[in-house]
């Protein structure tokens, strides 16, 4: 196909437009005569150039390759034109999935806590705090309960002693004792009262008395004594000396107790019906020289009768059991009363609580009523024991 030119009036000698025929190499291009001019080593008149589509512009554009160019090496992209190339390749391509790519941010992986990091020690002091704070509230609670226990007044225990030389006339024969009261500034006139009232209501046929009545003068706990005197028994009412009352003026306490009704036992012995009932002074009456005598008080009895002993020890047992003695009854260890007194009572004293045998002698300790010390009882309740005789021949 003959090729057609357009020139602009003028002929200004360069061409503006040229089309290339299927003559020409089969294929068709545009191209500016200054592009077509600007090409290094390329005459004026020269055949026209092929250009790619699309064609870049600007100060960066690279020489477009012609078909008479065939043979010939082809310039290479400019920096500028590979950089612009990548930009235009990087905006059309697609995109990666998140977190893929070279450009793509490394992953970081959630953080799982260490179960077995030791705890730090912001916890150990809250868990320190808090098994401190448990312990503290069990310690007021426990004591809290161990002083209404005191001040509530004791409760009864009964308790069944079988006596061999016992008639079979005395079996179940009461006895209540009672011990460690320990009337004072804190358990005056009022727990007193409690302590005849519940007596009382046991009905015995014997009150005994062995010991520790009092924490102070006759003088200052006189009237708080008072309600002793409401003490009722079949046979009478019994006292002996624990070593509170040589604390306290023992010789008083003694003519006091008397005036109460309650007959004191001082190194003594009264022939009941179906028994000795005995009694003697506290080891601490020795510094006044009215310390035990038990030869004075058990001598010269008859053996073939039963014979019970008051005494305010349990360690005055050993000398019960060399003068044939059946039963004793004791105070003194308060039971332990709370820690560390019941470490020390069981240390000190061959019986803490309850009944024991030595040999053919048994040892009745009771825990006491009241309390030394702390109004408080920790593990060891306050007590007033009913003690049952039996016989064995019943």
């Amino acid at each position: 196909m003959p090729a057609s030119a357009s020139r602009p009036d003028g002929g200004g000698g360069a061409a503006s437009t040229r089309t290339v025929g299927a003559a020409g190499g089969g294929a068709t291009a545009s191209a500016a005569a200054p592009a077509a001019a600007s090409q290094p080593g390329r005459a004026v008149g020269a055949p026209p150039v092929e250009t790619a589509a699309p064609q870049a512009t600007g100060s960066d554009a690279a020489p477009a390759a012609g078909a008479g160019d065939a043979g010939a090496p082809a310039p290479g992209p400019t920096p500028a034109a590979a950089s612009q190339r990548d930009r235009g390749a990087a905006a059309t391509a697609p995109h990666p999935p998140n977190g893929t790519g070279p450009d793509a941010a490394p992953e970081v992986s959630p953080q799982v806590p260490d179960t077995d990091t030791p705890a730090g020690p912001t916890r150990r002091l809250f868990v320190s705090r808090v098994v401190a704070g448990a312990a503290a509230a069990a310690a007021v609670g426990t004591v809290g309960y161990g002083t209404y226990g005191v001040l509530r007044g004791p409760k009864v225990k009964r308790v069944t002693v079988p006596l061999a030389k016992l008639p079979r006339a005395a079996h179940g024969y009461r006895i209540a004792v009672v011990s460690d009261v320990h009337l004072g500034p804190v358990l005056g006139r009022g727990f007193a009262q409690k302590v005849v009232d519940t007596i009382n209501a046991t009905q015995p046929d014997l009150i005994a008395v062995v010991g520790d009545l009092v924490d102070g003068s006759v003088k200052d706990l006189g009237p708080a004594a008072a309600p002793l005197a409401q003490l009722r028994a079949r046979h009478g009412s019994y006292f002996v000396t624990g070593n509170h009352e040589y604390f306290s003026g023992a010789e008083q306490w003694v003519e006091e107790v008397r005036r109460l009704g309650i007959t004191p036992l001082e190194n003594a012995r009264r022939e009941m019906p179906y028994f000795d009932l005995a009694g003697v002074n506290d080891v601490a009456g020795e510094d006044e020289g009215q310390g035990p005598d038990f030869a004075k008080a058990l001598g010269d009895r008859d053996t073939a009768r039963a014979c019970v002993l008051l005494a305010h020890q349990p360690v005055q047992i050993q000398d019960a059991v060399e003068h044939g003695v059946d039963l004793q009854l004791s105070g003194h260890t308060h039971g332990g009363q709370l820690w560390p007194g019941n470490l020390i009572a069981s240390g000190a004293n061959p019986t803490l609580a309850g009944l024991d045998r030595y040999g053919d002698t048994q040892l009745y300790v009771s825990r006491g009523a009241g309390a030394w010390g702390p109004p408080t009882r920790v593990g060891a309740p306050s007590d007033i024991t009913l003690i049952e005789l039996a016989s064995r021949q019943a």
